[in-house]
């Protein structure tokens, strides 16, 4: 048994130091998930919602497998819920927008700076849902393949899969950025002062 199982066990059995202890150890990864597969801005809060649901649910907790696999379940669970109320906001927010503009109630949008967002974080959007989650579990949180299958239900050599289909998009998106930023040029790289 683990060091952060042991913990979690010890937390549900009622010592509050333990679980001092497993939300410091942990509190890291949760956060970057998150970061990656929640919103940004919003990583802070929804960490938080993780140790909230974590432990309100502390009590069903039988160490079947790693605590460490169980609180990330959670959390991918707390980012999904988030990114289905995101979704149904802009859906509502789009509907209201078509309103305001078939009825000439808004006169010019401004869009939002691109140069605002973090680098990684736009190119992992770009990625899909289960090739994103598959890729910030194993390569950005550092989780064994296994793990990472158990977090997401799946077998080990889906994630295998999607980990590497993830990786060829990416080494695609970055590519297709490169031509177009030296095609926007007129070089074969940056502009440079002489």
């Amino acid at each position: 048994m683990d060091h952060l199982t042991r913990l979690l066990l010890e937390a549900r059995d009622g010592d509050r130091g333990a679980l001092e202890r497993f939300v410091s150890e942990t509190q890291g990864d949760v956060w970057k998930l998150c970061r990656y597969l929640g919103d940004a801005r919003d990583a802070d809060d929804l960490a938080q919602e993780v140790y909230e649901r974590a432990v309100r649910s502390l009590h069903r907790y039988r160490a079947e497998g790693p605590a460490r696999g169980w609180l990330l379940t959670i959390a991918r669970r707390v980012c999904v819920d988030h990114s289905r109320r995101a979704q149904r906001r802009r859906r509502r927010d789009a509907a209201v927008l078509d309103n305001a503009v078939a009825g000439g109630g808004i006169g010019t949008l401004t869009s939002v700076d691109a140069a605002d967002r973090i680098a990684l974080g736009d190119v992992l959007d770009g990625l899909g849902d289960e090739r994103r989650d598959a890729f910030v579990l194993t390569q950005v949180l550092g989780m064994h393949y296994d793990e990472a299958a158990e977090v997401l239900g799946c077998p080990v050599g889906t994630i295998r899969s999607r980990v590497a289909r993830a990786r060829l998009d990416l080494v695609e998106m970055m590519t297709d950025d490169t031509v177009d930023d030296e095609s926007a040029t007129g070089t074969d790289g940056p502009l440079r002062a002489t």
